[in-house]
């Protein structure tokens, strides 16, 4: 195999056309830099340079091999930057997997800000639930997840808290509570629920019934619908009540109405945390940097 050192002093020898003159701009004598040509041209098999005693002329072969030997050099050049930016986190690909995200404005806007300064980094983007999502970031097939809290041990995963919203009820604009400025938890023990399957999201499912029996009743589930879109819409169309983010009043119709609830619970029971989670175990420098970025942009909620 050729060394890219004897490359180098070919191409320096074929634009100066001169032994000296490109000895001194690589930096070494004369006499090993004509011992390097012709162990090059032994080794490729032709004559690079026609050669008097007063001028030096590429061959046609050797003409053909300067360009050749450029793309190689450029190349190499290329991706020896390209593996400094990489190992960087200025350049790569990440996979995000996330929940409904489009309330949450200020992530979108430190989102955003991260593909402005680092536009070499390429994005694949897949809704899914909290369940899903841990499955693909523990399998690798995910670099970042914005989850709720998954509820199951994850211990190759680590999370973080991005943001945190108090829960809400969602009823219909004629239910009787309607028109409360706030609902006492304890006076929806008697109402069917609209909510999300257990599997689909076991730590927000698990809060949601905690928070109920904090008010003394456990919630009957009536319907269940995978997207919280999707319940925002049975709880218009009234199929029941919900305990649902309050950032999800951002995008409801006038069919449904959302207030905040009264409940002699713990803090952390009355709100919900919008996490950032990825597997530790696997690195990813581009990853880490867009983690930190988010984090230092957010904050991490109390």
């Amino acid at each position: 195999m050729i060394e890219t050192r004897l490359l180098r002093q070919f191409v320096a020898v074929a634009e100066t056309l001169h032994f000296n003159r490109a000895a001194e701009r690589l930096h070494m004598a004369q006499p090993p830099l004509s011992q390097a040509i012709r162990r090059l041209e032994g080794e490729i098999g032709a004559t690079l340079f026609e050669r008097t005693n007063r001028s030096v002329a590429l061959t046609p072969a050797g003409a053909a091999f300067l360009e050749s030997a450029r793309r190689i050099l450029d190349a190499l050049e290329e991706g020896v930057a390209h593996t400094r930016r990489v190992a960087q986190g200025m350049d790569g690909h990440l996979t995000l997997t996330f929940i409904n995200i489009a309330p949450y404005a200020s992530l979108l806007r430190a989102l955003r800000d991260f593909r402005s300064t680092h536009p070499a980094v390429a994005f694949t983007l897949q809704e899914a639930t909290t369940h899903e999502q841990v499955q693909a970031l523990e399998a690798g097939r995910a670099d970042i997840g914005f989850m709720r809290t998954p509820g199951a041990t994850t211990p190759s995963l680590r999370f973080e808290t991005l943001l945190r919203e108090p829960i809400h009820v969602a009823l219909p604009a004629a239910h009787p509570l309607a028109g409360n400025a706030v609902v006492a938890l304890s006076a929806l023990k008697d109402e069917p629920f609209v909510a999300s399957p257990r599997r689909l999201g076991q730590g927000f499912h698990d809060q949601l019934i905690q928070l109920c029996q904090s008010a003394g009743f456990v919630p009957r589930v009536a319907q269940e619908a995978r997207q919280l879109q999707t319940v925002v819409a049975l709880v218009a169309a009234g199929f029941g009540v919900a305990l649902l983010p309050a950032s999800l009043a951002q995008t409801a119709g006038a069919d449904v109405v959302f207030r905040p609830i009264a409940a002699d619970a713990p803090a952390p029971l009355r709100h919900l945390d919008l996490l950032i989670g990825w597997n530790f175990e696997r690195a990813s420098p581009v990853r880490d940097r867009l983690v930190d970025a988010l984090l230092q942009s957010l904050g991490r909620a109390d």
